[in-house]
Protein backbone atom coordinates (compact mmCIF):
# COMPACT_ATOMS: atom_id res chain seq x y z
CA UNK A 1 0.00 0.00 0.00
CA UNK A 2 1.73 3.58 -0.65
CA UNK A 3 0.27 4.97 2.60
CA UNK A 4 2.86 2.30 4.24
CA UNK A 5 5.56 2.87 1.67
CA UNK A 6 5.27 6.86 2.35
CA UNK A 7 4.98 6.29 6.21
CA UNK A 8 8.72 5.78 7.48
CA UNK A 9 7.33 4.48 11.26
CA UNK A 10 5.58 1.30 8.52
CA UNK A 11 8.88 1.03 7.22
CA UNK A 12 10.67 0.58 10.53
CA UNK A 13 8.48 -2.34 11.45
CA UNK A 14 9.27 -3.94 8.27
CA UNK A 15 12.56 -3.95 8.45
CA UNK A 16 11.62 -4.94 12.32
CA UNK A 17 9.95 -8.31 11.17
CA UNK A 18 12.15 -9.47 8.01
CA UNK A 19 15.78 -8.03 9.56
CA UNK A 20 15.12 -7.75 13.19
CA UNK A 21 19.06 -8.34 14.29
CA UNK A 22 20.51 -5.60 11.67
CA UNK A 23 22.14 -2.68 13.18
CA UNK A 24 20.04 0.11 12.99
CA UNK A 25 20.92 2.69 15.06
CA UNK A 26 25.07 3.59 16.02
CA UNK A 27 24.83 6.19 19.12
CA UNK A 28 28.48 7.06 19.25
CA UNK A 29 28.34 9.24 22.15
CA UNK A 30 28.00 6.22 24.20
CA UNK A 31 29.36 3.51 21.81
CA UNK A 32 26.91 1.04 21.37
CA UNK A 33 24.53 -0.39 18.76
CA UNK A 34 20.33 -0.80 18.78
CA UNK A 35 18.89 -3.03 16.26
CA UNK A 36 15.96 -2.65 13.71
CA UNK A 37 13.77 -4.80 15.96
CA UNK A 38 15.00 -3.13 19.76
CA UNK A 39 14.18 0.25 18.19
CA UNK A 40 11.15 -0.70 17.06
CA UNK A 41 10.12 -2.28 20.15
CA UNK A 42 11.17 0.75 21.93
CA UNK A 43 9.75 3.67 19.88
CA UNK A 44 6.56 0.73 20.53
CA UNK A 45 6.55 1.39 24.20
CA UNK A 46 6.66 5.09 23.84
CA UNK A 47 3.78 4.83 21.19
CA UNK A 48 1.61 3.35 23.61
CA UNK A 49 2.76 5.39 26.27
CA UNK A 50 1.62 8.55 24.96
CA UNK A 51 -1.40 6.80 24.15
CA UNK A 52 -2.21 5.97 27.55
CA UNK A 53 -1.40 9.82 28.91
CA UNK A 54 -4.17 11.01 26.51
CA UNK A 55 -2.22 11.63 23.17
CA UNK A 56 -4.84 12.22 20.41
CA UNK A 57 -3.90 11.81 16.80
CA UNK A 58 -2.74 14.98 15.17
CA UNK A 59 -1.30 16.57 18.78
CA UNK A 60 1.43 18.10 19.07
CA UNK A 61 4.54 17.30 21.04
CA UNK A 62 7.96 19.66 21.83
CA UNK A 63 11.30 17.64 21.63
CA UNK A 64 13.78 20.31 23.97
CA UNK A 65 16.71 17.77 23.76
CA UNK A 66 20.38 17.64 22.67
CA UNK A 67 21.17 14.01 23.27
CA UNK A 68 20.35 12.61 19.34
CA UNK A 69 19.63 8.97 20.51
CA UNK A 70 16.57 9.25 22.78
CA UNK A 71 15.20 12.35 20.63
CA UNK A 72 15.39 9.32 17.84
CA UNK A 73 13.24 7.14 19.90
CA UNK A 74 11.15 9.99 20.97
CA UNK A 75 10.93 10.94 16.83
CA UNK A 76 9.43 7.47 15.90
CA UNK A 77 7.38 6.89 19.15
CA UNK A 78 5.62 10.53 18.41
CA UNK A 79 5.24 9.06 14.80
CA UNK A 80 3.98 5.85 16.45
CA UNK A 81 1.05 7.21 18.58
CA UNK A 82 -0.02 9.57 15.97
CA UNK A 83 1.50 12.76 17.30
CA UNK A 84 3.46 15.61 15.92
CA UNK A 85 7.23 15.63 16.18
CA UNK A 86 7.89 19.31 16.83
CA UNK A 87 11.99 19.78 18.33
CA UNK A 88 13.24 22.35 19.59
CA UNK A 89 16.64 24.55 18.97
CA UNK A 90 18.47 23.38 21.52
CA UNK A 91 20.49 26.86 21.84
CA UNK A 92 17.33 28.68 22.68
CA UNK A 93 16.51 30.80 26.25
CA UNK A 94 14.47 32.84 27.34
CA UNK A 95 12.01 34.91 24.74
CA UNK A 96 13.36 32.65 21.97
CA UNK A 97 12.44 29.70 23.83
CA UNK A 98 9.32 30.86 25.39
CA UNK A 99 8.22 32.07 21.57
CA UNK A 100 8.67 28.30 20.02
CA UNK A 101 6.84 26.63 22.84
CA UNK A 102 3.82 29.12 22.80
CA UNK A 103 3.66 29.07 18.77
CA UNK A 104 3.70 25.45 18.71
CA UNK A 105 1.08 24.70 21.33
CA UNK A 106 2.31 21.42 22.39
CA UNK A 107 0.18 19.25 24.56
CA UNK A 108 3.26 17.21 26.23
CA UNK A 109 7.12 18.71 26.17
CA UNK A 110 9.99 16.10 26.28
CA UNK A 111 13.61 17.75 27.77
CA UNK A 112 16.47 16.22 29.14
CA UNK A 113 18.40 17.14 32.68
CA UNK A 114 20.62 19.37 31.43
CA UNK A 115 18.17 21.61 29.64
CA UNK A 116 15.65 21.49 32.36
CA UNK A 117 16.90 25.24 34.03
CA UNK A 118 16.35 26.89 30.70
CA UNK A 119 12.88 25.72 31.15
CA UNK A 120 11.99 26.21 34.62
CA UNK A 121 12.97 29.91 33.73
CA UNK A 122 10.01 30.49 31.16
CA UNK A 123 7.64 27.99 32.46
CA UNK A 124 5.51 31.48 33.86
CA UNK A 125 5.54 32.41 30.30
CA UNK A 126 3.78 29.57 28.33
CA UNK A 127 -0.13 30.04 27.92
CA UNK A 128 -0.69 26.83 28.30
CA UNK A 129 -0.47 26.10 31.69
CA UNK A 130 -1.16 22.49 31.80
CA UNK A 131 1.49 21.46 29.82
CA UNK A 132 2.89 17.50 30.39
CA UNK A 133 6.53 17.81 31.25
CA UNK A 134 8.72 14.56 30.60
CA UNK A 135 11.82 14.91 31.83
CA UNK A 136 14.73 12.26 30.77
CA UNK A 137 17.79 11.96 32.81
CA UNK A 138 21.01 10.58 31.86
CA UNK A 139 22.38 7.49 33.81
CA UNK A 140 25.98 8.07 35.26
CA UNK A 141 27.64 6.14 32.61
CA UNK A 142 26.44 7.74 30.39
CA UNK A 143 28.66 11.00 28.21
CA UNK A 144 25.70 13.43 29.10
CA UNK A 145 25.44 12.71 32.63
CA UNK A 146 26.33 15.52 35.42
CA UNK A 147 25.93 15.21 38.90
CA UNK A 148 25.29 18.92 39.96
CA UNK A 149 22.15 19.32 37.38
CA UNK A 150 20.83 15.94 39.15
CA UNK A 151 19.30 17.78 42.07
CA UNK A 152 15.45 17.50 42.35
CA UNK A 153 13.60 14.74 42.15
CA UNK A 154 11.32 14.35 38.90
CA UNK A 155 8.02 13.75 40.50
CA UNK A 156 8.39 16.66 42.76
CA UNK A 157 9.41 19.42 39.93
CA UNK A 158 5.65 18.24 39.01
CA UNK A 159 6.93 16.13 35.92
CA UNK A 160 7.17 12.32 34.92
CA UNK A 161 10.50 10.50 34.28
CA UNK A 162 10.90 9.61 30.73
CA UNK A 163 12.37 6.25 31.89
CA UNK A 164 8.45 5.93 32.70
CA UNK A 165 7.35 5.58 28.53
CA UNK A 166 9.30 2.46 28.23
CA UNK A 167 7.07 0.32 30.31
CA UNK A 168 4.52 0.56 27.64
CA UNK A 169 3.60 -2.73 24.85
CA UNK A 170 6.34 -3.59 22.66
CA UNK A 171 3.68 -4.72 19.93
CA UNK A 172 3.60 -2.11 17.29
CA UNK A 173 0.61 0.42 17.85
CA UNK A 174 -1.96 -0.31 15.44
CA UNK A 175 -3.33 3.19 14.17
CA UNK A 176 -3.89 4.10 10.79
CA UNK A 177 -1.71 6.48 9.26
CA UNK A 178 -1.79 8.21 6.04
CA UNK A 179 0.78 9.53 3.97
CA UNK A 180 -1.03 13.10 3.97
CA UNK A 181 -0.75 13.36 8.16
CA UNK A 182 0.94 15.60 9.88
CA UNK A 183 4.08 14.27 10.83
CA UNK A 184 6.24 17.27 11.71
CA UNK A 185 6.32 20.82 12.44
CA UNK A 186 10.06 21.98 11.92
CA UNK A 187 11.68 25.90 12.37
CA UNK A 188 13.27 27.67 9.89
CA UNK A 189 16.74 28.06 11.21
CA UNK A 190 16.86 31.60 12.26
CA UNK A 191 19.26 32.86 9.42
CA UNK A 192 17.43 35.72 8.77
CA UNK A 193 14.91 36.40 11.70
CA UNK A 194 12.22 35.29 14.08
CA UNK A 195 11.61 31.48 13.05
CA UNK A 196 8.31 29.96 11.20
CA UNK A 197 7.12 26.54 12.19
CA UNK A 198 6.90 24.54 9.03
CA UNK A 199 3.86 21.64 8.88
CA UNK A 200 5.14 18.82 6.80
CA UNK A 201 2.90 15.51 6.08
CA UNK A 202 4.93 12.10 6.41
CA UNK A 203 4.81 11.85 2.25
CA UNK A 204 6.82 15.41 2.94
CA UNK A 205 9.64 12.97 4.66
CA UNK A 206 9.29 9.80 2.00
CA UNK A 207 10.15 12.97 -0.42
CA UNK A 208 12.78 14.64 0.93
CA UNK A 209 14.71 11.24 1.34
CA UNK A 210 13.63 9.56 -1.87
CA UNK A 211 16.23 10.27 -4.63
CA UNK A 212 19.53 9.99 -2.58
CA UNK A 213 17.89 6.82 -0.88
CA UNK A 214 17.64 4.93 -3.54
CA UNK A 215 21.64 5.43 -4.45
CA UNK A 216 22.14 3.70 -1.12
CA UNK A 217 22.36 -0.16 -0.29
CA UNK A 218 21.63 -2.10 2.91
CA UNK A 219 25.34 -2.43 3.19
CA UNK A 220 26.08 1.19 3.65
CA UNK A 221 26.08 3.51 6.84
CA UNK A 222 25.21 7.08 6.85
CA UNK A 223 27.14 9.73 9.04
CA UNK A 224 25.23 12.02 11.34
CA UNK A 225 26.12 15.14 13.92
CA UNK A 226 23.68 17.24 12.71
CA UNK A 227 21.14 18.16 15.20
CA UNK A 228 17.51 16.82 15.12
CA UNK A 229 15.64 19.90 15.06
CA UNK A 230 16.88 20.15 11.64
CA UNK A 231 15.75 18.50 8.69
CA UNK A 232 19.13 17.28 7.25
CA UNK A 233 19.54 15.54 10.78
CA UNK A 234 16.23 13.92 11.36
CA UNK A 235 14.99 13.43 7.92
CA UNK A 236 17.55 13.37 5.25
CA UNK A 237 20.09 11.08 7.27
CA UNK A 238 17.98 8.77 10.27
CA UNK A 239 14.72 8.50 8.18
CA UNK A 240 16.35 7.95 5.06
CA UNK A 241 17.78 5.03 6.69
CA UNK A 242 14.98 3.38 7.76
CA UNK A 243 13.32 3.94 4.19
CA UNK A 244 16.89 1.85 2.76
CA UNK A 245 16.97 -0.67 5.67
CA UNK A 246 20.49 0.74 6.74
CA UNK A 247 22.48 1.54 8.96
CA UNK A 248 23.16 5.33 10.69
CA UNK A 249 25.94 6.26 12.63
CA UNK A 250 25.54 9.14 15.01
CA UNK A 251 26.99 11.99 17.33
CA UNK A 252 25.56 14.50 18.76
CA UNK A 253 27.18 17.32 16.71
CA UNK A 254 30.33 17.88 14.20
CA UNK A 255 33.75 17.88 15.23
CA UNK A 256 36.00 18.92 12.85
CA UNK A 257 38.72 17.01 14.80
CA UNK A 258 37.38 14.06 15.67
CA UNK A 259 35.17 13.81 11.91
CA UNK A 260 37.61 11.16 10.44
CA UNK A 261 38.09 9.28 13.27
CA UNK A 262 34.48 8.92 13.82
CA UNK A 263 34.06 8.00 10.06
CA UNK A 264 36.54 4.98 10.44
CA UNK A 265 34.61 3.74 13.57
CA UNK A 266 31.54 3.35 11.93
CA UNK A 267 32.85 3.15 8.71
CA UNK A 268 30.16 5.46 6.93
CA UNK A 269 29.98 6.02 3.41
CA UNK A 270 27.69 8.38 3.00
CA UNK A 271 27.38 11.96 5.21
CA UNK A 272 25.94 15.63 4.57
CA UNK A 273 28.53 18.84 4.87
CA UNK A 274 26.58 21.47 5.32
CA UNK A 275 27.99 25.62 5.51
CA UNK A 276 31.55 26.11 6.64
CA UNK A 277 31.80 21.99 7.03
CA UNK A 278 33.78 21.66 4.01
CA UNK A 279 36.31 24.64 4.45
CA UNK A 280 36.88 22.97 7.65
CA UNK A 281 37.72 19.88 6.46
CA UNK A 282 40.47 21.36 3.55
CA UNK A 283 41.78 23.57 6.49
CA UNK A 284 42.79 20.41 8.57
CA UNK A 285 46.77 19.18 7.56
CA UNK A 286 47.34 17.76 5.13
CA UNK A 287 48.57 13.73 5.10
CA UNK A 288 49.41 10.82 2.71
CA UNK A 289 46.06 9.21 4.03
CA UNK A 290 43.57 11.10 3.82
CA UNK A 291 42.31 9.20 0.90
CA UNK A 292 42.56 5.99 3.04
CA UNK A 293 38.70 5.75 4.53
CA UNK A 294 35.06 4.55 3.28
CA UNK A 295 33.34 8.07 3.02
CA UNK A 296 32.53 7.44 -0.78
CA UNK A 297 29.95 9.56 -1.56
CA UNK A 298 28.41 13.35 -0.18
CA UNK A 299 26.02 15.37 -0.16
CA UNK A 300 27.23 19.31 -0.11
CA UNK A 301 24.85 22.05 0.26
CA UNK A 302 25.51 24.63 -1.75
CA UNK A 303 28.52 22.98 -3.68
CA UNK A 304 31.65 24.84 -3.69
CA UNK A 305 33.77 25.73 -6.44
CA UNK A 306 36.68 23.37 -4.33
CA UNK A 307 34.41 20.37 -4.87
CA UNK A 308 36.72 18.90 -6.87
CA UNK A 309 40.25 19.84 -4.81
CA UNK A 310 38.00 17.64 -1.99
CA UNK A 311 36.95 14.99 -3.36
CA UNK A 312 40.49 14.05 -4.68
CA UNK A 313 42.09 14.94 -1.47
CA UNK A 314 39.75 12.63 0.67
CA UNK A 315 38.35 10.08 -1.95
CA UNK A 316 34.51 10.97 -2.56
CA UNK A 317 33.74 9.18 -5.23
CA UNK A 318 30.50 10.71 -6.14
CA UNK A 319 29.56 14.29 -4.92
CA UNK A 320 25.36 15.08 -4.74
CA UNK A 321 23.97 18.24 -5.15
CA UNK A 322 20.59 19.65 -5.05
CA UNK A 323 18.06 21.92 -3.60
CA UNK A 324 16.67 20.69 0.11
CA UNK A 325 14.49 23.05 1.91
CA UNK A 326 12.86 22.68 5.08
CA UNK A 327 9.68 24.00 3.14
CA UNK A 328 9.64 22.55 -0.29
CA UNK A 329 11.76 19.22 0.63
CA UNK A 330 14.05 18.50 -1.40
CA UNK A 331 13.19 18.51 -5.29
CA UNK A 332 16.19 19.53 -7.48
CA UNK A 333 19.57 17.20 -7.57
CA UNK A 334 22.34 16.25 -9.44
CA UNK A 335 25.11 13.97 -8.95
CA UNK A 336 28.78 14.70 -9.82
CA UNK A 337 31.32 11.88 -10.51
CA UNK A 338 34.54 13.08 -9.02
CA UNK A 339 36.52 10.01 -9.12
CA UNK A 340 37.06 6.71 -10.58
CA UNK A 341 38.64 2.76 -9.29
CA UNK A 342 42.02 4.43 -9.42
CA UNK A 343 41.67 8.12 -7.74
CA UNK A 344 39.06 7.66 -5.20
CA UNK A 345 38.05 5.45 -2.63
CA UNK A 346 40.82 2.49 -2.19
CA UNK A 347 38.82 -1.07 -3.31
CA UNK A 348 39.28 -2.36 0.35
CA UNK A 349 37.36 0.56 2.00
CA UNK A 350 34.54 1.18 -0.92
CA UNK A 351 31.12 -0.49 0.20
CA UNK A 352 27.31 0.24 -1.54
CA UNK A 353 26.44 0.41 -5.13
CA UNK A 354 29.63 0.07 -7.56
CA UNK A 355 30.61 3.48 -9.36
CA UNK A 356 28.62 2.02 -12.70
CA UNK A 357 25.73 1.15 -10.65
CA UNK A 358 25.42 4.45 -9.22
CA UNK A 359 25.55 6.58 -12.32
CA UNK A 360 23.08 3.87 -14.15
CA UNK A 361 20.63 4.77 -10.80
CA UNK A 362 20.62 8.34 -11.52
CA UNK A 363 19.58 7.97 -14.97
CA UNK A 364 17.13 6.04 -13.88
CA UNK A 365 15.69 8.63 -11.97
CA UNK A 366 16.64 11.22 -14.72
CA UNK A 367 18.93 13.05 -12.66
CA UNK A 368 21.79 14.80 -14.73
CA UNK A 369 25.33 13.16 -14.08
CA UNK A 370 27.65 15.65 -14.69
CA UNK A 371 31.48 14.82 -13.84
CA UNK A 372 34.07 16.55 -10.99
CA UNK A 373 36.23 17.61 -14.26
CA UNK A 374 33.82 19.61 -15.89
CA UNK A 375 33.62 23.15 -15.33
CA UNK A 376 30.76 23.39 -12.92
CA UNK A 377 29.90 26.34 -11.77
CA UNK A 378 30.00 27.12 -7.83
CA UNK A 379 26.16 26.37 -6.26
CA UNK A 380 25.45 23.76 -8.73
CA UNK A 381 21.87 21.79 -7.99
CA UNK A 382 21.15 19.80 -10.75
CA UNK A 383 17.49 19.42 -12.52
CA UNK A 384 14.04 19.49 -11.48
CA UNK A 385 13.09 15.56 -10.21
CA UNK A 386 10.01 13.77 -11.00
CA UNK A 387 7.72 15.13 -8.28
CA UNK A 388 8.62 18.70 -9.28
CA UNK A 389 8.30 21.26 -11.49
CA UNK A 390 11.03 24.83 -10.72
CA UNK A 391 11.27 28.03 -12.37
CA UNK A 392 13.08 31.22 -11.86
CA UNK A 393 10.85 34.14 -11.32
CA UNK A 394 11.99 38.07 -11.25
CA UNK A 395 10.04 40.56 -8.93
CA UNK A 396 6.98 40.13 -11.02
CA UNK A 397 6.60 36.51 -11.21
CA UNK A 398 7.59 36.24 -14.95
CA UNK A 399 10.00 33.56 -15.68
CA UNK A 400 13.38 34.66 -16.06
CA UNK A 401 15.92 33.97 -19.40
CA UNK A 402 18.98 31.05 -19.06
CA UNK A 403 21.27 32.78 -17.01
CA UNK A 404 19.13 35.49 -15.58
CA UNK A 405 19.09 35.67 -11.39
CA UNK A 406 15.74 35.31 -10.32
CA UNK A 407 13.81 33.68 -7.18
CA UNK A 408 13.73 29.91 -7.30
CA UNK A 409 10.21 28.90 -7.58
CA UNK A 410 8.83 25.11 -6.46
CA UNK A 411 6.03 23.56 -8.02
CA UNK A 412 4.90 20.00 -6.32
CA UNK A 413 3.53 17.29 -8.98
CA UNK A 414 2.29 15.22 -6.17
CA UNK A 415 -0.14 15.86 -3.04
CA UNK A 416 1.64 16.66 0.38
CA UNK A 417 5.19 16.54 -1.21
CA UNK A 418 5.96 19.95 0.11
CA UNK A 419 4.71 21.84 3.43
CA UNK A 420 1.05 22.51 3.58
CA UNK A 421 1.60 25.73 5.76
CA UNK A 422 3.45 27.90 8.05
CA UNK A 423 2.09 27.00 11.43
CA UNK A 424 -0.96 28.92 12.25
CA UNK A 425 0.61 31.90 9.83
CA UNK A 426 -1.51 32.44 6.98
CA UNK A 427 -0.67 35.70 5.40
CA UNK A 428 2.95 34.12 5.77
CA UNK A 429 1.61 30.94 4.09
CA UNK A 430 -0.42 32.47 1.15
CA UNK A 431 2.99 35.17 0.15
CA UNK A 432 5.33 32.37 -0.36
CA UNK A 433 2.38 30.49 -2.49
CA UNK A 434 1.45 33.52 -4.49
CA UNK A 435 0.67 32.77 -8.43
CA UNK A 436 0.63 29.12 -7.67
CA UNK A 437 4.21 28.73 -7.39
CA UNK A 438 6.26 28.08 -3.80
CA UNK A 439 8.56 30.87 -3.49
CA UNK A 440 11.80 29.75 -1.86
CA UNK A 441 13.01 32.99 -0.96
CA UNK A 442 17.06 31.97 -2.72
CA UNK A 443 18.30 33.30 -5.24
CA UNK A 444 19.39 31.07 -8.54
CA UNK A 445 19.55 30.93 -12.19
CA UNK A 446 19.07 28.45 -14.79
CA UNK A 447 21.56 27.71 -17.85
CA UNK A 448 20.11 26.90 -21.72
CA UNK A 449 19.96 23.49 -20.57
CA UNK A 450 18.06 23.45 -18.23
CA UNK A 451 20.35 23.14 -15.01
CA UNK A 452 19.47 24.88 -11.46
CA UNK A 453 22.55 26.97 -9.57
CA UNK A 454 21.81 28.70 -5.99
CA UNK A 455 23.59 31.86 -5.91
CA UNK A 456 22.24 33.31 -2.30
CA UNK A 457 19.34 34.15 -0.03
CA UNK A 458 17.53 36.73 -1.58
CA UNK A 459 18.65 39.33 1.01
CA UNK A 460 22.38 38.65 -0.11
CA UNK A 461 22.29 39.61 -3.84
CA UNK A 462 24.67 42.09 -4.22
CA UNK A 463 23.94 45.20 -6.36
CA UNK A 464 26.86 47.39 -7.33
CA UNK A 465 27.40 50.08 -10.07
CA UNK A 466 24.84 47.80 -12.44
CA UNK A 467 26.70 44.96 -11.58
CA UNK A 468 24.10 42.37 -9.41
CA UNK A 469 26.02 39.43 -8.31
CA UNK A 470 26.21 36.73 -4.96
CA UNK A 471 27.78 36.99 -1.50
CA UNK A 472 29.21 33.95 -2.25
CA UNK A 473 31.29 34.75 -5.34
CA UNK A 474 33.16 37.36 -3.08
CA UNK A 475 33.59 34.80 -0.22
CA UNK A 476 34.98 32.22 -2.73
CA UNK A 477 37.42 35.05 -3.86
CA UNK A 478 38.54 36.08 -1.13
CA UNK A 479 38.73 32.53 0.36
CA UNK A 480 41.91 32.33 -1.61
CA UNK A 481 43.83 34.44 0.48
CA UNK A 482 46.57 31.97 2.92
CA UNK A 483 45.56 33.90 5.62
CA UNK A 484 41.89 33.61 5.93
CA UNK A 485 40.03 30.93 7.27
CA UNK A 486 36.34 32.02 7.02
CA UNK A 487 34.69 35.01 5.95
CA UNK A 488 31.06 36.18 5.23
CA UNK A 489 30.11 39.03 2.59
CA UNK A 490 26.77 40.48 2.92
CA UNK A 491 25.35 44.29 1.60
CA UNK A 492 23.90 47.22 3.46
CA UNK A 493 22.22 49.59 1.81
CA UNK A 494 23.74 52.62 0.50
CA UNK A 495 22.46 55.90 -1.47
CA UNK A 496 23.25 54.43 -5.03
CA UNK A 497 22.94 50.79 -4.98
CA UNK A 498 24.72 48.42 -2.17
CA UNK A 499 27.96 49.01 -0.08
CA UNK A 500 29.87 45.95 0.57
CA UNK A 501 30.75 43.98 3.85
CA UNK A 502 33.39 41.75 4.61
CA UNK A 503 33.79 40.16 8.30
CA UNK A 504 36.88 37.38 8.37
CA UNK A 505 38.57 35.28 10.58
CA UNK A 506 42.07 35.16 9.80
CA UNK A 507 44.19 31.75 10.62
CA UNK A 508 45.73 30.81 13.90
CA UNK A 509 49.13 31.95 13.85
CA UNK A 510 49.22 34.39 10.71
CA UNK A 511 48.66 37.96 11.17
CA UNK A 512 46.66 40.52 8.76
CA UNK A 513 45.84 44.39 8.44
CA UNK A 514 43.10 45.69 6.87
CA UNK A 515 46.15 47.68 4.65
CA UNK A 516 47.63 44.61 3.21
CA UNK A 517 44.55 42.25 2.89
CA UNK A 518 43.04 45.54 0.53
CA UNK A 519 45.70 45.75 -1.08
CA UNK A 520 45.75 41.72 -1.83
CA UNK A 521 41.87 42.21 -2.70
CA UNK A 522 42.94 45.22 -4.96
CA UNK A 523 44.83 42.85 -7.11
CA UNK A 524 43.05 39.90 -7.27
CA UNK A 525 39.55 41.07 -7.18
CA UNK A 526 37.13 42.89 -9.90
CA UNK A 527 36.79 46.47 -8.73
CA UNK A 528 33.22 46.50 -8.59
CA UNK A 529 32.95 43.71 -5.48
CA UNK A 530 35.74 45.86 -3.14
CA UNK A 531 34.24 46.07 -0.23
CA UNK A 532 33.32 49.28 1.81
CA UNK A 533 34.00 47.82 5.27
CA UNK A 534 36.07 45.32 6.19
CA UNK A 535 35.95 43.93 10.06
CA UNK A 536 38.75 41.17 11.14
CA UNK A 537 36.85 38.77 13.93
CA UNK A 538 37.61 35.83 16.22
CA UNK A 539 34.58 33.82 15.00
CA UNK A 540 31.62 34.48 12.93
CA UNK A 541 28.15 33.28 14.10
CA UNK A 542 26.56 30.52 12.97
CA UNK A 543 23.37 28.02 13.66
CA UNK A 544 24.07 24.75 15.19
CA UNK A 545 24.06 23.46 11.59
CA UNK A 546 26.81 25.34 10.83
CA UNK A 547 25.22 27.97 8.26
CA UNK A 548 26.39 31.41 8.91
CA UNK A 549 24.10 33.86 10.33
CA UNK A 550 24.63 36.94 8.36
CA UNK A 551 21.37 38.84 9.80
CA UNK A 552 23.66 39.31 13.09
CA UNK A 553 26.43 40.83 11.26
CA UNK A 554 24.42 43.30 9.64
CA UNK A 555 23.08 44.34 13.06
CA UNK A 556 26.36 44.72 14.28
CA UNK A 557 27.60 47.31 11.32
CA UNK A 558 24.32 49.10 11.25
CA UNK A 559 24.78 49.85 15.05
CA UNK A 560 28.17 50.62 14.15
CA UNK A 561 27.81 52.61 11.39
CA UNK A 562 24.95 54.62 13.54
CA UNK A 563 27.23 55.19 17.16
CA UNK A 564 29.80 56.70 14.07
CA UNK A 565 28.05 59.62 12.53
Amino acid sequence: MIQDEHVVVKKLEEWAEIKGEKNFFYYGENDFNVSYREFNELTNSIGHSFQNLGLDKGDRISVFMKNAYICSLSMFGIWKAGGVYAPINFNYTGKSLSYLINDTDPVILLVERGLLQEFQAIKQDLTNKNLKVIVYDPKESDHDYEAELMSGDIEELGTIPFESLFEGDKSNVKLELDYSDMASIIYTSGTTGLPKGVVQSHRWLYGYAFYYGKMLTQEDVIYNDLPLYHVGGAFFNITRAVFVGCEVAVWDKFSSNHFWDRIKISQSTSAVLVGVMTTWLMNAKETDNDRNNTLNKVHIQPLPSFHHELAKRFGFDFILAGFGQTEAGFGICGLIKELDEETGTPSSYYRGHSRKKMTEIAEQLGLEVRHGTEAIEKGYLGKPGIFFEATILNEKDEECAAGEIGELAIRPKLPSIILSEYFRKKEETLKVFKNLWFHTGDSAYRDAEGGYYFVDRQGSILKVKGEKFSSYQVEDLIYEHPSIQMSAVFPIPAEYGDEIVVYAVIENGQSLNEEEFRQWIEQKIPKYMWPKYIRFVEDIPKTLTNKIQKFKLKEEILKELQGAE
